[in-house]
């Protein structure tokens, strides 16, 4: 018992110093990507995002097992996330694959690289001008993948808000976004995003150049 609860706490803080390092990463991507869009926090603005702190960000380990009937089996389907940013570290195994000009590109692994991943939230946020990028994770036939996600989230009271006016969507929080995309999960079986929360119909956005 003595060496199986030691062994808990070490993991525990093994994982807990990789969340406090990737939330650092996190906090100065986005506080980068937000001044290149004119948010300045040293002016007397919040800093950017609001409402994300330790306790509502998370850490998840993914582990992806060898599957025979790869690559024709998806270890992750075709999603964007629903935060602001995701910063991921992946094994040198591959399979990531990101949508680039409507064709699915495999992401190499590097083992000096993490991987940062624009969210929903941020493309909200930053009315289309940064986009939630759309990623899969295909299995290997001949070995396991493993990698660490850190998921920079508000609170779910929290509003999205804006980088500047007028927004294409209307106001919502966190909260709201993540509740309906669960609804038109179970509705439709698959995710709508975005697109529920524009101020115009997504035909009239699509007709205004707001493509998802």
């Amino acid at each position: 018992m003595a060496d199986g609860y030691t062994l808990c706490h070490t993991s525990r803080g093994v994982m807990q110093e990789v969340a406090d390092a990737m939330s650092r990463v996190a906090d100065t991507v986005a506080a980068a990507l937000a001044e290149d869009l004119g948010h300045d926090a040293g002016g007397g603005e919040p800093a950017f995002p609001a409402g994300c702190d330790g306790t509502t960000c998370f850490l998840r380990l993914n582990r992806y097992p060898a599957c025979p009937f790869a690559p024709d089996t998806f270890g992750l389907v075709p999603h964007t996330d629903s935060d602001f940013l995701t910063i991921l570290c992946q094994d040198q195994v591959g399979g990531l694959q990101l949508m680039k000009d409507s064709r699915w590109v495999a992401v190499k692994p590097r083992s000096d690289a993490l991987i940062v991943n624009i969210g929903d939230l941020f493309q909200a946020w930053s009315n289309n001008r940064y986009k939630s990028v759309e990623h899969k994770v295909v299995a290997n036939a001949k070995a396991e993948r493993l990698s660490v996600a850190y998921f920079l989230c508000p609170s779910y009271d929290s509003p999205v808000g804006t980088c500047g006016e007028p927004s294409p969507y209307r106001p919502f929080t966190f909260g709201e976004y993540r509740r309906k995309v669960q609804d038109d999960v179970k509705r439709t079986g698959k995710k709508i995003g975005l697109p529920n929360f524009l101020k115009q119909s997504p035909v009239d956005a699509m007709n205004h150049g707001l493509c998802f």
